[in-house]
């Protein structure tokens, strides 16, 4: 590769790296962005329900495989993490939400000093072009498209009317004020399409001169002069190449490879590095540890009338009038997210006040996304806990940068894991028995009605659950001198090198992770632009 004199390297063109090349190229900053998997090219990439399509597909997405876990029922339990521009912006579910203000207030009590939700709002609405009015909570002037929900599904809203009638507020706006309550999720759409960070951020700064981004290119390692970040190593169609820059290097490689990265490089656990003849740069034994993630189970019930998106699929006129409704309207079926409704709720382990548990609702019923759909009119209601209190880590395999890391969720290590979920599929059960939807549906395919005590409830759980993608925290920041980051996101230990991506959280926001990647990475660039 001819040789430029960059200002930064960015690893990665997920949702913070994207963000990243496009604030820091409209300041003339020279920055060369790298990222492993291809374009995203694929209609099923921007059509927003094509998310079912591309999930689990290796094309688009790298399938990481955990180790099994007796909270997983001794199963291994597959991360699909975007390899795309875009990242796992291309292939998400759509949601956008922030989680709780006080999950930000969290992160000040853990030491990441500044991060209160005050502070961040701004930073939130500094990328949004939400569809509504500028208000405090929402920015219009940002490159993402956050829309309202675009399906009027009957039995959606008859969920939701569901569960007021079980005791939860209609919440209007899960970004406004509080998430607490029932509702319509937002999800990142602009017109009909899916807004990716490669499309709202990456596509308008392919434009300019500064930036020079490679797809294909698998990093494989940071280069050091003493303790100072000057130089990315990757490997591109099976050729070793190298660029230096001035400036920071940043990994935005999210939760699992940012840390395998920095572990490869000789910034890790020096007894992990010395196992795999790595050269210690910097003993940091936190990188790799702290991950967490939020796992769901489903309470899937069988409807009465043919009405869900199982019979629509099948049906040809079904298929004409939902394609109809997305090309003339930009609305329908094909505009759908992860969730179209759901809400958050308090179990009897919330002792906190804040809401423990949240749903996510869909007027459709599959094991998962690429599966075929069941073949009877399912409706489907998860749960998950919030703030999950067990922890994880990913350590290196192998000195070779194409192999996986070792991941370990360790689900449900902690015991308040356990009792909250099933409270929440209790809780589920519950709000399918409210007078607005019990007339509705005449059987509960999962977990099915022999399955009725708590011991029950845990048992289908922890065999039949899984990840709903939000790790994080494998980087995380904080005061503490066995914190990964300083809270200005900079590696403790050396210079000119940053991480800005999930892994960066102290602890895992209450709801979806993309909107606050994208919040983490707005930070990250005023920190590095100085401003």
């Amino acid at each position: 590769m001819k040789q430029r004199n960059w200002d930064h390297i960015i690893v990665g063109a997920g949702s913070a790296g994207c963000l990243l090349a496009q604030r820091l190229t409209a300041a003339g900053r020279r920055v060369l962005l790298l990222e492993a998997g291809g374009a995203d090219r694929s209609f099923w990439i921007h059509l927003p329900v094509g998310y079912f399509k591309t999930i689990y597909n290796s094309k688009y997405s790298r399938l990481f495989d955990t180790e099994p876990s007796e909270g997983s029922g001794g199963r291994n339990v597959v991360w699909p993490r975007g390899r795309v521009l875009g990242g796992s912006s291309s292939i998400n579910g759509l949601i956008y939400i922030r989680g709780q203000h006080e999950d930000y207030d969290d992160w000040v009590r853990a030491g990441a000093t500044g991060w209160d939700y005050r502070s961040a709002l701004p930073f939130f609405r500094r990328s949004e072009c939400y569809e509504g009015p500028s208000s405090e909570y929402h920015g219009i002037d940002g490159e993402l498209g956050v829309s309202e929900l675009r399906n009027d599904h009957p039995y959606c809203q008859a969920w939701v009317q569901a569960g007021m009638e079980w005791g939860l507020p209609k919440n209007p706006d899960f970004n406004g004020a509080s998430s607490y309550g029932v509702g319509s999720y937002q999800l990142t759409l602009q017109g009909g399409w899916r807004a990716s960070a490669a499309k709202a951020f990456l596509r308008p700064a392919l434009a300019r001169p500064e930036l020079t981004v490679h797809t294909r290119a698998q990093v494989t390692r940071l280069i050091f002069e003493g303790s100072r970040a000057v130089g990315v190593e990757w490997i591109k169609n099976g050729k070793s190449e190298q660029a230096r820059c001035q400036g920071d290097i940043v990994l935005a490689a999210g939760a699992l490879q940012s840390p395998q990265l920095l572990q490869l490089s000789g910034i890790g656990p020096a007894e992990l590095l010395r196992q795999h003849g790595i050269p210690v740069v910097v003993d940091a034994p936190d990188v790799g540890q702290n991950l967490q993630d939020h796992y769901q189970a489903r309470v899937i019930v069988r409807l009465k009338r043919k009405i869900s998106l199982n019979d629509q699929v099948r049906s040809p006129m079904g298929l004409m009038r939902m394609g109809w409704q997305w090309l003339a309207h930009n609305r329908g079926p094909l505009t759908v997210g992860a969730g179209q409704v759901g809400g958050f709720a308090k179990t009897e382990y919330a002792t906190d006040g804040r809401a423990d548990v949240q749903f996510n609702v869909m007027p459709l019923s599959v094991d998962k996304p690429g599966d075929p759909l069941h073949d009877y009119s399912g409706f489907s209601a998860s749960a998950c806990q919030c703030r999950p209190q067990s922890r994880g880590q990913v350590q290196i395999h192998s000195t070779n940068p194409f192999e996986a890391p070792r991941i370990e969720p360790r689900y449900f290590q902690e015991e308040i894991d356990r009792k909250t979920l099933v409270a929440g599929l209790e809780q589920l059960r519950e709000i399918y028995r409210q007078p607005a939807f019990r007339d509705l549906w005449d059987l509960e395919t999962l977990p099915g009605p022999n399955l009725t005590n708590r011991s029950q409830l845990w048992e289908f759980a922890r065999h039949r659950g899984g990840t709903i993608f939000h790790p994080v925290g494998t980087c995380r920041m904080g005061s503490d001198e066995r914190a990964v980051l300083d809270t200005q996101l900079r590696v403790r230990g050396v210079q000119n090198l940053r991480v800005i991506d999930a892994s960066a959280m102290p602890t895992l926001t209450s709801a979806n992770t993309n909107a606050p990647t994208f919040m983490i990475a707005e930070r990250g660039a005023e920190f590095l632009l100085g401003t």
